[in-house]
């Protein structure tokens, strides 16, 4: 009797046991984890960056003979005001801007302020080390605003101040903190003044992200 017992709970433990190996077995693999957005460093400051440009080679400051036509750029971006956990969300809010340009040549300098958006470019292929910017703005600059025909060789007339400024920037994540940068950006009051000619420099940065 007691090794007809002691079958008896061994088939019934058995049979317990069974439907949860069984359905171990047969369940599904777990997701893989959904991309979430870095986290808002806790700082006021999100990014500095440094670097150059040439000034608007297809015009008149860029084809001045004798001068320097480099710039020396600086630029500060500001935390988000608002951080959403959802990636999608989260590239809409943009990074309030300020910054400013200064012409060796002695050529138009400038400063702006404005926003900055930032998309990261196949965050799953690329690890979040790829990423597309995009400005838009204000300059206040120390250019030629006045008729063609009174505005000094070797510079452009701008018509009025301040512009609207458009930039774009195409980067790559060195290091968490560092990054590299290619870009471009556009000057113009778009026709609301008597002269347009606008600024259209290229260039690159590099940033220190906190």
């Amino acid at each position: 009797m007691p090794k007809i017992r002691s079958l008896l709970a061994g088939a019934t433990a058995l049979a317990a046991v069974s439907p949860v190996l069984a359905a171990d077995l047969g369940a599904a693999p777990p997701p893989a984890p959904v991309y979430v957005a870095p986290a808002q460093p806790l700082s006021i400051v999100s990014e500095l960056r440094i670097g150059g440009a040439i000034q608007d080679p297809g015009s008149a400051e860029g084809k001045a003979r004798g001068f320097a036509k480099e710039n020396v750029n600086g630029e500060i971006l500001f935390a988000k005001p608002v951080v959403s956990a959802d990636p999608f969300w989260q590239a809409f809010v943009p990074r309030p801007t300020v910054g400013g340009s200064y012409n060796t040549g002695g050529r138009t300098s400038y400063a702006y302020i404005g926003a900055t958006w930032t998309v990261d470019l196949f965050p799953e292929t690329f690890n979040r080390r790829l990423f597309l910017d995009g400005f838009f703005g204000a300059a206040a600059h120390d250019g030629y605003t006045g008729p063609k025909a009174g505005t000094p060789y070797g510079f452009n007339t701008l018509g009025c101040s301040p512009l609207f400024r458009e930039a774009a920037a195409l980067g790559f994540r060195i290091t968490e903190h560092w990054s590299i940068m290619a870009t471009v950006e556009h000057m113009s009051n778009a026709g609301l003044c008597a002269n347009n000619r606008g600024l259209t420099n290229y260039g690159g940065k590099i940033g220190y992200t906190f």
